[in-house]
């Protein structure tokens, strides 16, 4: 997971409030919130190198989310005890202001210290499991193959690593943090969306064989894809500029896949 705990909105107060207005600050809202929910769809990246994927995997996945949420509610349920609402609302640091009304200015070191431990925490994650996407496409033969190659001795896509990390550093290079989550939480919602949508086409080749159970299909397939849609179409109003960045990022991608795809 994105452990991001200080990661706020800016509190703009409304004089007024309509249902389409409330339905849009609570979506602008959700797009810094779900990035740092986000991450548990990395694991997945590394599937094929997992014991018993079909069964670890799912398990992984919903104890990890189950985890992360639970401690992120009681985060904040702390941040609303002793700040309260206006005190958090009027925060841009919620994690380090509460920490010093608790335990004084030692206390702002202490969470400033756990903030970056639990970002390299990620950092470590990212590195593992995200150049193995790269790894797995060379490997496919739609893309480069220098980056199919593992090395000799720690069986690691060294070629990509090096690649994503160049590619990261110019990234911090382009905008500020805020800039830089509005593009990943609009990438990684029109895909998850997707992805979800491709279920019902799997299950339309195969109704019958082949497939595997989804808890509550179709309903919840449903209700995930019309909530993506929401965030992306959220992201797209409470910043048009940043959303299109995010999405000339993707369509960098269409070239590639077009070259590719036509190689035999």
């Amino acid at each position: 997971m994105r452990h991001l705990p200080s990661l706020t909105v800016p509190y703009r107060p409304l004089p007024s409030l309509t249902v389409a207005s409330t339905v849009g600050a609570i979506g602008a809202a959700l797009v810094p919130i779900l990035f740092t929910y986000g991450g548990w769809q990395q694991t997945n990246f590394i599937a094929e190198e997992i014991i018993e994927p079909e069964r670890n995997l799912p398990r992984a996945l919903v104890l990890g989310v189950t985890i992360v949420v639970t401690v992120y509610i009681l985060t904040n349920l702390a941040y609303l005890r002793v700040l309260g609402h206006a005190g958090l609302a009027a925060s841009t640091a919620p994690g380090a202001d509460t920490m010093k009304a608790v335990l004084g200015p030692i206390g702002g070191k202490i969470i400033a210290a756990g903030i970056a431990l639990s970002t390299f925490g990620f950092l470590n994650l990212v590195i593992l499991v995200t150049p193995r996407v790269l790894q797995a496409m060379a490997a496919d033969g739609v893309f480069f193959r220098r980056f199919a190659v593992l090395h000799p001795a720690y069986q690691t896509p060294t070629a990509a690593i090096l690649a994503l990390a160049t590619f990261a550093v110019l990234l911090t290079l382009t905008g500020t943090f805020g800039q830089l989550v509005d593009w990943v939480t609009f990438g990684d919602w029109i895909f998850f969306g997707l992805t979800a949508t491709a279920l019902f086409v799997y299950r339309s080749r195969e109704p019958r064989a082949g497939t595997f159970r989804v808890p509550g299909y179709p309903a919840t397939v449903i209700v995930f894809v019309l909530a993506a849609a929401y965030v992306v179409y959220s992201a797209i109003v409470s910043n048009p500029r940043n959303a299109a960045l995010g999405a000339g990022l993707i369509g960098l991608g269409i070239p590639a896949f077009l070259y590719w795809r036509s190689r035999p």
